[in-house]
């Protein structure tokens, strides 16, 4: 069988990274481009680690030439940036996966919480990224909006029970995350000095991510109460979630039944970990339940399920590929 020619734009990142070390092993994927900004560089020179793996020439991100040598473009570049590219490579039939938030919600509130949107066409062509919710619908698109990472956490732990939560009470994210989650660009809080030996919450019931969660299940925007907690690791993610729920019924069985064939979500009888996760695909979900107060903890890789690797189980289902090839299922442990 033929290789599909991909491509990256947004190399120079953590994202960009971790998708270079997915696609490089890739079985049907040929990384044929790779650009940042700027260009001019070997790849080797922006990521080290990639010395005498993946000597590839970095180019300064080309529309056109994207489109020369390109099926499929990952685009790893900031929100608003990504809209730049989206709308001209469609037009000229590239399918793309966008790692940004552009793509993400409706053109209303998406400017409520980041900035005026200049491709409202393709608001209408976009799918959301998330295989367990629309895996029928990725098979046939050509632009995926990448969910964020702290949204695939707290949806994925939320989806098996919505129908079992108590209408109007509030949904409870309390999630921390690893620095990497930050990207690259420096700032205070992300300092050494800042992080180490510290937690702390950022943006509490404010964050951005907020909103993704409530669009996606369709929970009132006000109900769901969001607070993430940057900790000083480098890598992972962990959610703790409580709802309100009505009815008797066994969390742990409806858990393990909903995702039963869900090749990335496992179901742990113990409490979750970001260790477990690292590296890999894999969201592993634990749940327990007191009266009528349900507990959901769910662990992703920030960079892998929250990002890269969910943005290449997408494109695997773009271009009719199995969702799994080429996915790492193997965790960084010890």
């Amino acid at each position: 069988m033929s290789a599909i020619n991909v491509g990256i734009v947004g190399a120079s990142g953590y994202t960009g990274l971790e998708l270079v070390k997915i696609l490089i092993n890739h079985p049907r994927f040929n990384l044929a481009y790779v650009a940042n900004s700027d260009g001019g560089v070997k790849l080797s020179e922006l990521h080290p680690s990639l010395s005498g793996v993946a000597e590839f020439d970095v180019a300064k991100a080309d529309v056109d030439e994207m489109a020369k040598s390109c099926a499929l473009v990952f685009l790893a570049v900031p929100h608003q940036t990504a809209m730049a590219f989206v709308k001209p490579l469609m037009a000229r039939g590239v399918k793309v996966v966008d790692l940004s938030a552009d793509y993400r919600l409706p053109q209303d509130i998406y400017e409520k919480f980041y900035c005026p949107h200049t491709d409202v066409e393709n608001l209408e062509n976009v799918v959301y990224g998330l295989p367990e919710m629309f895996r029928d619908e990725l098979k046939s698109a050509s632009l995926v909006a990448n969910p964020g990472c702290f949204p695939t956490s707290a949806i994925l732990g939320l989806l098996p029970f919505i129908s079992k939560r108590v209408p109007g009470t509030p949904v409870i994210v309390d999630a921390k995350t690893g620095v990497s989650g930050a990207g690259k660009k420096l700032s205070e809080a992300t300092h050494f000095v800042n992080v180490n030996d510290n937690l702390f919450a950022y943006n509490p019931l404010m964050h951005r991510h907020a909103p993704e969660i409530a669009q996606k299940l369709d929970i009132p925007f006000d109900e769901v109460h969001f607070v993430p907690h940057l900790v000083p690791l480098t890598r992972g993610m962990l959610s703790s979630i409580y709802i309100q729920t009505s009815g008797e019924f066994d969390a742990e069985k409806l858990v393990r039944e909903y995702y039963k064939d869900e090749p990335f979500v496992r179901i742990s009888k113990d409490p979750v970990d970001m260790k477990n996760v690292s590296g890999t695909n894999f969201c592993d979900i634990y749940v327990k339940q007191k009266g009528n107060m349900l507990f959901i903890s769910s662990s992703i890789d920030n960079l892998m399920r929250g990002a890269s690797s969910q943005a290449v189980v997408n494109a695997n289902l773009m271009m009719g590929l199995s969702e799994s090839l080429g996915i790492p299922n193997i965790a960084y442990v010890p």
